[in-house]
Formats: structure tokens, sequence, C-alpha cells
């Protein structure tokens, strides 16, 4: 019996974690061939490659990002082998399975919840060891009725099998995310996530997570995201696993954890900060609102003061990435209060902060719950939201303005100075510097085009210079450094236009090569020449001091931002006041 577990996933670097635990089960009994794809690739493609394998039996791990696609994926399959078994699991399907059956004839059974003994219970079936009425935690249709098994009972994680020693995937390793799970299930009750609905937390073997750890590293792993709900609910388990990172992780490696900010102690930040290298690891924190009224209704108990504590001290300690997450559209959050939510957690400054919108998840309280908030969504997945009854579809779209440019010129870090100065010293909060951009950003129809680094600097300075709230000397000044910050080479072009003639900059450069020591002894080291100095050295006029910037400091100077670019390296950034250049 051949045996295909696919999906597809939602880009190439992603790695599904459930079909690997779903082939590990059923071994070695079975030996299930994994086929993943992305929900990009050519249906036809997809179906003329599981064709080929030839498959008695494919299972599907769906979700909300790839139910659509994967729909189409079964209904072709069927058609040019309409004898094989079509398996479907995962969190779109365990929710309204009678739905999906009735939608889908396609599908056979419905694995409904956790699935590892499940799916290697059906392949008893359809090897012919088991009938289908005995296999726990189904739904199928029975001469056209509806049939649906009790669930079994948990499965002990501690003795499942590793899904990540599968010789076929070292090759991949080294170039996607792996993912991995130390515990499953959630202790909170928040009604918008699928995660609430199973109780308690299990947790799985200590030491056979780490070998798996030590396993992947040495085959060439560099980010593993752990999945977990919240990885630190256990204080001395997340403690344990921390050190164990710590004391055995190799150069290169990066680790990914969900945390739930206001529970973590200072105790542990501090931990972190003294003894973690920098950049080993990256907290996702999910703050979704500040909005008390908001957080009761959906059930999600939150201490934002002791979560600002925590972003804070990781922030300062300078060792932890951050990602922080919001949604628009949670009951009784209309566009103010949101505002309020995005400046609340802006003013922490993280590195990322990720602008969500509210998708109204199959088996969530909030979708059965739906109209008692005015909730209007689309039919189809991911189920977001067009409106509800304090947040209009106008709302909506602005929102998403905001989250186009914060996702451009925030979280890609392309422009950190400027963007400071605009949203501490020009717009009245950040949030609103964000969305206004955001509007004349769409306005101009500029979502609809691709853009090169150069048009990001260009269409922001000719937003500012419309909008007239900037000072454009400073504004300007703080976009040229921040454009050659990305250069370790001296670039071949900018993005503005000449502003300084070839024997002003060729004066100067005589001047820098007469007297180095103006700019100091960092310069003086370079031993500079005539040949050498264009090369390695850009000058242009700014009205600021790139050291005022780096603390926080924007008041005016005339002078010349001189950039050494110098071995492959960051570039270095210094003044050259304009009363010492005459």
């Amino acid at each position: 019996m051949n045996i295909v577990i696919t999906t597809l996933n939602a880009k190439y670097i992603h790695t599904n974690l459930a079909i690997r635990c779903l082939k590990s089960y059923a071994m070695p009994e079975y030996n299930p061939v994994i086929s993943e794809y992305t929900i990009k690739d050519p249906t036809l493609n997809i179906v003329s490659d599981l064709y080929q394998k030839m498959p008695s039996v494919v299972g599907f791990s769906l979700y909300i990002w790839n139910i659509e696609e994967s729909i189409k994926v079964m209904r072709m399959l069927k058609k040019v082998k309409p004898d094989v078994k079509i398996i479907a699991g995962g969190p779109e399907v365990t929710y309204d399975y009678d739905y999906w059956l009735e939608r889908v004839p396609e599908i056979d059974v419905v694995v409904i919840g956790e699935g590892e003994r499940t799916f290697k219970k059906l392949l008893d079936v359809f090897a012919g060891k088991e009938e289908m009425t005995a296999i726990q935690g189904i739904a199928y249709r029975e001469n056209g009725n509806l049939k649906i098994t009790a669930p079994g009972p948990k499965l002990d994680l501690r003795e499942l099998p590793s899904p990540f020693q599968f010789p076929e995937d070292i090759s991949e390793l080294s170039k996607r995310v792996t993912y991995i799970e130390t515990s499953r299930g959630c202790p909170f009750s928040c009604q918008f996530c699928l995660s609430s609905i199973e109780v308690g937390v299990r947790y799985f073997n200590r030491d056979a997570i780490k070998d798996d750890i030590r396993y992947l590293m040495a085959n060439g792993a560099k980010t593993i995201k752990f999945v977990d709900r919240t990885f630190n609910i256990s204080r001395s388990y997340a403690m344990e696993m921390f050190q164990f990172l710590i004391d055995e992780h190799l150069p290169g490696t990066v680790f990914q954890f969900e945390i739930t900010g206001d529970i973590m102690r200072p105790e542990v930040i501090d931990f972190l900060n003294e003894n973690a290298p920098a950049g080993l690891f990256r907290f996702e924190i999910g703050v979704q609102s500040t909005n008390d009224l908001t957080n009761e209704l959906v059930q999600r108990r939150q201490n934002f003061e002791k979560l600002s504590r925590t972003v804070t001290m990781v922030k300062e300690g300078g060792k932890i990435d951050q990602h922080l997450d919001l949604i628009a559209g949670l009951p009784e959050e209309d566009y103010n209060s949101f505002r309020k939510t995005f400046n609340d957690v802006f003013a922490m400054r993280p590195e990322e902060l990720q602008l969500g919108f509210l998708k109204l998840l199959r088996g969530t309280g909030l979708r059965i719950q739906a109209e008692q908030y005015g909730y209007e969504y689309i039919d189809e997945a991911p189920y977001e939201i067009f409106s509800n009854n304090v947040l209009t579809f106008d709302d909506i779209l602005r929102i998403k303005q905001t989250e186009d440019v914060l996702e451009k010129y925030w979280n890609d870090n392309r422009l950190p100075r400027t963007v400071e100065y605009l949203v501490s010293e020009v717009f009245e909060t950040p949030f609103d510097f964000f969305q206004e951009f955001g509007s004349y950003w769409e306005n101009r129809g500029w979502s609809r085009i691709g853009h090169q680094l150069e048009d990001l600097f260009i269409r922001l300075n000719d937003f500012l210079a419309e909008d007239g709230r900037a000072d454009m000397d400073i504004a300007r000044s703080l976009l040229k450094i921040d454009y050659l910050a990305h250069h370790k080479f001296q670039p071949r072009k900018v993005w503005w236009k000449e502003d300084m003639p070839i024997e002003e900059r060729s004066s100067l450069e005589q001047i820098l090569l007469a007297s180095p020591a103006i700019l100091g002894d960092e310069f003086s080291s370079l031993g500079l020449n005539t040949r050498n100095i264009r090369k390695q050295t850009f000058i242009t006029p700014v009205a600021i001091q790139p050291e005022d910037v780096e603390i926080g400091i924007i008041q005016k100077a005339a002078g010349y931002l001189v950039t050494i670019f110098r071995h492959d390296e960051t570039p270095r950034f210094m003044f050259l006041e304009q009363s010492l250049s005459n």
C-alpha cells in the first residue's frame, strides 16, 4: 500500500511538523512518503507529482492558509485516480467536519483532533486489518449518511517517536525553518484562538527533545521555531531549556519562542541578558489589545504593566529580538481604541510589530458569538472580518494602509533614524504617521507596484515634503544617513538629486587629506590619499550631526556627512562642521 502524506505550505522555507509526526507514528508498519508543496505551486503540477507516486492513500494536513488550494488538489486527484483514499486532518477540518464532508465529497474520512494514532488506525482499515467503525475520532460517510466516532484518549506525548530524524530531510535543514513542539495545549482561554479549546498542557519527553535539537543542529538546521503556545508557562521548564540551548547551541543557530510576556519573571530575563549570546533567541509575544474591556470579552487575562516590563527589560538587554503581535477587530475595540493599542505597544519600540486582522476561525468562541458583535466576515478561509458593530470597513481599510507601511518602514528596519524622528518629533502619535503615510501610499497606487530600496526613500521624502510638518532639512539628512547605512560599499547611485558640485567635493577632499585630524584619530588612522579617498568616502551636505542622532538628539548643525566605507564593514559616519571646511 503506497501512502503519501502531504500539505501545501505558505512558503517554501516552511516545513510541516504534523505530517512528520504522522509518519514517525505510522512506522515501521507503514512507511508513508512525505510530499510538501506551497500554495503558489500550480494545482496540476501538484496533482501530477502525487499521481506519479501511485498512492493508495493520501493524507492532507489542512489549515486556513491552504484549505482552498488543497480542495482543488483533492478534486483533481480523485478525477485522475478515483480509487485513491483521501484522509483530511488538521485544525481547519477538525471543527465543522460535517460541513467539509458535504462540501468536499472527495474526502473519504476526516480525522478529528490529534492525529497520530487515528491516522495509523485508518491505514489499518485501508489495509484490511480493521473496521472503520472501530476507529476513534473520525467523521466519514456510510451509504450517504454522516458517521462520527467518539474521540479516543489523549496521547502520552512522552512516548511518541521522533519526527525529526528522517534522512530525506537532512539536505533541506539549513534552507528551511524547522518547527518543534515540546508541549501541546494552552492554559489560557482566548476566544479568538483554537488553542483555547484544548484544556491543559501536556509535555513531551525532555531528554528526547534535547536529543532531537542536537541532531537538528548537527545536520545544519539554522532556524528552529518552538510552536508551543506558551513556552514559558512553566518557569522551571523554560529555564532548563534556555540553559540547555545556551550551553549546546552551534554558531549560526537561532531559536524562536512564543512567550507570554506578563508571566515572565524578571530573574529569568536577567539570566538571559547575562548569559544568552546575542541573536541566539527571538521572542514572539502576543499583545493583541491593551483595551481592558476587549480583553475581558475575549477571556484574555493580561497584565500590560508586567508585559511592558518584560519587553523593556529584554530590549535593554540587547540580546533578544522581539516580535509583538496586535489584532485589529476584536470585540468593542473601535478605531480610536485600536489607535491607542498601537501607540501603547509601539512605545516599547519592538524590533517588529505585527499588525494582524481578526479571523473568525472555525471552532472558536468568537465565531460562535459573531452575531452578538455584528461581525461580517469572509465565508471562506481565512475568514477575515470586514467589520463589526464598532469598526466599519472604512476603518479596516485605514488600518490595512497602516499595516502596509509599518511592514516596509519599521519591521524591515530600513529607516530607523528617520522613522524615530517622525513618530517622536513630527506626528502626534506613531499610529498617525504610519496611517497617514499609508493612506498617501495607497492613493498613489504604490501598493500595486514593486519597489527598490531607493524607491522607499523617494516616496517618504515626497510624502513629507507635501505634508509640510517635518523640518525637511532634518528629515532629508536622516533619510541620507539611513540610506547610506544599508551599503557596505560606496553606492553607485543615490536616491536624491546631486546636491553638491564636484568642485565643492574636491575642495573638501583636499581639506581632509591635508588635515585628517579634524575628523578625529579614527579618520587619521585610515591613511587616505588622493587615489583612494573618493573610493572609500562619500561626502554630502546634512543639517544634523550623526552622533547626536544615535543618542536621540535632533538639532540642526550645518555641515557635511562623511561616510567611510572600508573592508565590507558597516559604514562609519563622521561630521565635518561647515565652519571647518572654509
